[in-house]
């Protein structure tokens, strides 16, 4: 389970960014999850809540916000943005077209209470 270091590493960075921005206290972290990163959130939020004790963002909710990857589908000739690993148009059953994006995985906020 990657997950547990990818949120040990994320711990270390919200405990750095709470330090440059003397905060006493992270009351909350979000991280941005791509749909394709092979990260997932479930084992994330598990990690996150055996880790964070001890830690500044001990008491800290977690959010995770998935990034849809964006596909298109030669027969209907549309634009899809998938937050669901279904590689099928929802419209016609056709066949997706990966164009980007999905693969994201960012510490995008950390909120907290100052010293």
């Amino acid at each position: 389970m990657h997950e547990v270091s990818i949120m040990q590493s994320a711990l270390q960075t919200v405990g750095r960014v709470a330090r440059e921005r003397n905060l006493s206290k992270v009351r909350r972290v979000c991280l941005r999850v791509g749909l394709l990163s092979g990260v997932i959130p479930d084992s994330l939020l598990f990690a996150f809540e055996v880790l964070r004790p001890g830690t500044v963002a001990a008491d800290a909710q977690l959010d995770i916000e998935i990034v849809p990857a964006v596909f298109w589908c030669e027969a209907c000739q549309l634009e899809r943005r998938l937050t669901a690993l279904d590689f099928a148009c929802d419209l016609c059953q056709g066949t997706l077209i990966l164009k980007g994006g999905g693969h994201e995985l960012e510490l995008s906020v950390v909120e907290g209470d100052a010293n």
